[in-house]
C-alpha cells in the first residue's frame, strides 16, 4: 500500500510554485482556517491549502463577479474543477494544486458539485423561506468541505465520521452568516430564514436600518444556540481523525466558535462592527484544544 505521506512514482511531490499560491490565497483570505492548517502533516497542509483555494475561487465568483457574467463564470469554474479531477488541469495554480491534491487524496468530486450548486443559491436573490432552506445552503457551501478535509486526513468510523464534518462544516457557514449579516445587506442578501424572522418580529426594513432590537438580540441568541449545538455535534467526530489532524481540526472549530463569543459580547450588534478572533486568542485556544482532544482519545 502506498504512504500518501510520502512521495512515489504514483504518489508525486506537490507542485511547490501552485501550492505556494494556495498558501498565500488560505492566509490571505481566512486567518482561522490557515491557523488549522498549519498543524496539519506538509503534505496534508499542502492538500488542505488546495482545496481551500479552489473552493475560495469559487466563492470570490459569486460574492465579486458583476450580475451579468456571473452565472457563466460560476459555470466555467466548475469545468475547471471537473478537469483538475480528470487530471486535464491548466495553467491556473489554483487547478494545478487541485489535480495533484485529487490524485493524491481520494478527495469526492461530488462535494465540489455539491459547492457548485450551493454558490448558485447566492443568484438572483434567493429567499430563505425556513431553517430547512438555510440548512441546505449552508450543507452545499460549507458541510460538504469536510467532506473533502477527512479524506486528507484519513478517519475511522465511516459515515458517522463524515456526517460529523459535514455539521462542523455547517457550524463555520451559520457562524459566518451570522458575523456578516450587515455585510450581507450590502450585497442584497439576506440569509435569516423568513419565517425565523417572522417568529421573533423582524422585519427586512429593521435589518436595513441596522436596528439590534430586543427582538433582534432574542433571533440571534437563538441561531447562536443552533450553531453551538452544530459545533457540539461535529466535534463529537474529531477523534475519528487520524494523527494532527485531530489537533488541526479542533483548533479551527474552537477559533471560529470564539467568533460567536464576540458577537455575544457586542450585544448581538452584527451591523456596526464584525465579530473577530484576535491572533492572540487564537493562540490561546490551542492548549484547550489540546486538552479536549487528550481527553477524548483516553490521553
Amino acid at each position: 500500500m502506498i504512504n500518501a505521506s510520502l512521495p512515489s512514482p504514483q504518489n508525486p511531490a506537490a507542485p511547490a510554485q501552485a501550492v505556494a499560491h494556495c498558501r498565500e490565497v488560505t492566509r490571505d483570505h481566512s486567518k482561522t482556517f490557515y491557523l488549522g492548517s498549519r498543524l496539519f502533516p506538509l503534505r496534508q497542509r499542502q492538500a488542505v491549502w488546495a482545496v481551500y483555494a479552489a473552493c475560495r475561487t469559487g466563492d470570490d465568483i459569486a460574492d465579486e463577479s458583476t450580475a451579468a457574467s456571473v452565472s457563466a463564470e460560476l459555470d466555467a469554474w466548475w469545468g475547471r474543477v471537473q478537469a483538475a479531477f480528470a487530471d486535464r488541469a491548466g495553467p491556473d495554480p489554483v487547478d494545478t494544486a487541485l489535480a495533484w491534491a485529487t490524485r493524491t487524496y481520494p478527495i469526492p468530486l461530488s462535494a465540489f458539485a455539491e459547492l457548485h450548486e450551493g454558490l448558485r443559491m447566492d443568484l438572483n436573490g434567493h429567499v430563505y423561506r425556513d431553517m430547512d432552506d438555510l440548512t441546505l445552503y449552508c450543507r452545499r457551501v460549507a458541510g460538504v468541505i469536510g467532506f473533502m478535509i477527512v479524506p486528507v486526513s484519513g478517519y475511522s468510523g465511516g459515515e458517522q465520521t463524515l456526517n460529523h464534518a459535514l455539521m462542523l462544516g455547517q457550524a463555520m457557514q451559520l457562524t459566518n452568516i451570522l458575523r456578516d449579516v450587515g455585510e450581507d445587506l450590502t450585497r442584497g442578501r439576506v440569509y435569516l430564514p423568513q419565517s425565523l424572522l417572522a417568529e421573533y418580529g423582524v422585519s427586512r426594513r429593521d435589518l436595513e436600518r441596522g436596528m439590534v432590537t430586543p427582538e433582534y438580540r432574542a433571533l440571534m441568541a437563538h441561531l447562536c444556540a443552533l450553531a453551538r449545538d452544530w459545533y457540539a455535534e461535529g466535534r463529537a467526530g474529531i477523534p475519528c481523525l487520524h494523527g494532527s489532524a485531530r489537533l488541526a481540526v479542533a483548533t479551527a472549530a474552537r477559533a471560529y466558535e470564539g467568533i460567536l463569543d464576540d458577537l455575544e459580547r457586542a450585544d448581538y450588534d452584527n451591523f456596526n462592527r464584525r465579530a473577530y478572533v484576535s491572533g492572540t486568542r487564537k493562540l490561546l485556544m490551542l492548549p484547550r484544544a489540546w486538552w479536549e482532544l487528550r481527553g477524548a482519545v483516553g490521553g
